[in-house]
């Protein structure tokens, strides 16, 4: 299963949204780092604006807050860490095959923190064709992890793992 870090992610609308996604393909957990908003605050209070797009998947998904990908990753050693972002040592997404991967979500204009990204080699993104660079952090999200959920589901299709 797929765990999926968001780092720094700004938006509660996207985090929502992502909650979502993690229901829809069934992702292990997700991984709230930095001043990511969690669906509950430290009172017990719900984030209304998570609960407006995760649509109560934000009560199923199960969630944990870090203060660090280092830290989480060290709660999770047995998943690979794979940063989903435009750099330049970034292969394509559809090139990418884990068998537990932790995807890292960063910062919806900033990106994943340098000190993420000194933790692994492993970076895919998305061609870009147009004249924009970038997908909004949630659009990625779906793309991504509904292709390793189809390539997981081929391989136990397959009687691979």
């Amino acid at each position: 299963m797929a765990l999926i870090l968001l780092e720094n992610t700004r938006s509660a609308f996207n985090v929502g949204s992502i909650f979502r996604i993690a229901d829809a393909v069934q992702a292990e957990k997700i991984l709230l780092v930095g001043y990511t908003p969690a669906p509950t605050d430290r009172m017990g209070r719900k984030n209304e604006k998570i609960a407006k797009t995760a649509l109560g998947a934000e009560e199923t998904v199960l969630w944990q807050q870090y203060t660090s990908a280092k830290a989480a990753l060290q709660d999770h050693p047995n998943h690979s860490l794979t940063i989903v972002e435009q750099t330049p040592t970034a292969t394509p997404y559809t090139e990418h095959t884990a068998t537990h991967p932790m995807f890292v979500f960063g910062n919806e204009t900033e990106g994943v923190l340098s000190s993420t990204q000194q933790l692994t080699t492993t970076h895919i993104a998305l061609p870009m064709h147009g004249t924009k660079k970038s997908l909004n952090i949630a659009v990625v999200a779906g793309i991504v992890l509904y292709h390793h959920l189809t390539q997981k589901n081929t391989r136990n299709h397959n009687g691979r793992v």
